[in-house]
């Protein structure tokens, strides 16, 4: 007796090692629901893509805390009612080490309730003000729109560039979607307007689901708006583009929160007609950003973009979907695991230096300070791409440490 119980002493030291070892084997995995179909999907593949390519440096470095790393994904059709229930399959069933917070306004606010009841950290990336409904202490945003109040953030560099026409603007028309990013986005441009001492002349929303846009324009145009800001996801985007330029809109400025100029496949179908359009950014390949890393990374990303039906260029979303992967990362490594609360403590605390710059939260899970881009399209000629690629045809307006040109306006008189 003495003999086995000796043996088995030897034994469960040795069993508990192969364990930790077939533990240490098996992959470090994180789950996504993401649009890989759908409106979405041009800007949602090359998210997907940017944090592949994460994946890949990061394996090839030895992984995380000893481990591979695995991505796993759902595609949620750009519909956020799907959200909810591949949330669920992705912790229930697949049981994955990590949650990532989803990309976009509109996926990411439905998947806070889980997140919420389960007491996740949750690192959502390119949500608009998300937490502003939930006030989650565990809530982190990868999105420029910084400071105590994201939706003004994003809609400000818009009536800066607005501010320096002579004469000032006098009156704006609002208009957006009737879903979660745009009327954030028009909510935080009404607050700037109506401090800027603007008169609001139109302020009206459409259902998602609008595919003539040309009764709204008509309807703006009606009341003579000096400024038009837009709040809207890419189809929508494309939709009232065309409208504009069917019709016509005697305003001095046009733009906002365009979703979808940004993309390059979306900058290629539409051409000319972008002529004039002033709307926010977040990467472009101008100063403090296009450094020797981002543009290495933007070299790799474009090198394998090839028929994936992700966005070609890879300005736009791409170096943050790097960047929200280096923060979830270093978080993982610096803490030690995936302790939801240890995480979200050194999230709260901590710097971090990434593809896009140095990133430190605030109270609110937001970025301490506000890195929007305000940009205007011109001479834009044809359908080719490549026109896009340099800043030929787009010119920085805001911030004024970034600034190549002035704004040119009337917008009536740019689009002929």
């Amino acid at each position: 007796m003495f003999r086995l119980s000796r043996l088995a002493c030897c034994l469960l030291p040795a069993a508990m090692l192969a364990a930790t070892a077939a533990h240490a084997a098996e992959p470090f995995v994180f789950g996504m629901s993401i649009s890989q179909t759908g409106g979405l999907a041009p800007g949602a593949r090359a998210v997907l893509l940017g944090m592949q390519i994460w994946v890949e440096d990061t394996n090839a470095e030895g992984g995380l805390l000893g481990r591979q790393v695995k991505l796993v994904t759902y595609d949620d059709q750009s519909n956020p009612a799907l959200v909810p229930g591949i949330v669920a399959k992705l912790l229930d069933v697949d049981k994955v080490d990590f949650l990532l917070g989803g990309q976009g306004t509109n996926l990411i606010a439905p998947l806070m309730p889980a997140a919420i009841q389960r007491n996740l950290t949750v690192i959502g990336m390119f949500g608009l003000d998300v937490n502003s409904e939930f006030h989650y202490p565990n809530y982190f945003s990868i999105i420029p729109t910084g400071g105590a109040h994201p939706k003004e953030a994003l809609a400000e560099p818009f009536f800066e560039v607005a501010a320096t026409m002579n004469p000032k603007p006098q009156t704006i028309a609002l208009v957006g979607a009737d879903a979660e990013f745009s009327r954030n986005a028009v909510d935080g441009a009404r607050t700037v307007a109506k401090r800027a001492g603007l008169k609001i002349v139109y302020d009206n929303t459409y259902p998602p689901s609008t595919q003539d846009y040309t009764p709204i324009v008509r309807a703006i145009q009606a009341t003579s708006p000096d400024l038009v800001f837009v709040g809207s996801y890419p189809t929508d985007t494309v939709g009232i583009i065309r409208a504009v330029n069917e019709v016509g809109l005697n305003a001095k400025m046009f733009g906002g929160a365009m979703v979808g100029s940004q993309l390059g496949s979306l900058k290629a179908q539409m051409g000319p007609m972008l002529n004039g359009l002033v709307n926010y950014d977040f990467w472009l390949p101008v100063g403090a950003y296009a450094t020797p890393e981002a543009k290495a990374f933007i070299a790799k990303y474009q090198a394998r973009v090839g028929n994936s039906g992700a966005d070609t260029l890879g300005y736009y979303q791409p170096p943050y979907a790097y960047a929200d992967l280096q923060v979830i990362g270093q978080a993982i490594r610096e803490t030690g695991g995936t302790d939801q609360a240890k995480l979200a403590e050194y999230l709260r605390s901590h710097t971090f230096h990434t593809l896009v710059g140095d990133i430190k939260f605030g109270p609110n899970g937001e970025w301490t300070e506000p890195r929007v881009l305000e940009v205007q399209f011109h001479d834009v000629k044809g359908h080719d791409l490549d026109q896009f690629r340099s800043m030929d045809t787009q010119t920085v307006l805001y911030p004024p440490a970034l600034k190549t040109g002035t704004v040119r306006y009337p917008f009536s008189e740019l689009r002929q």
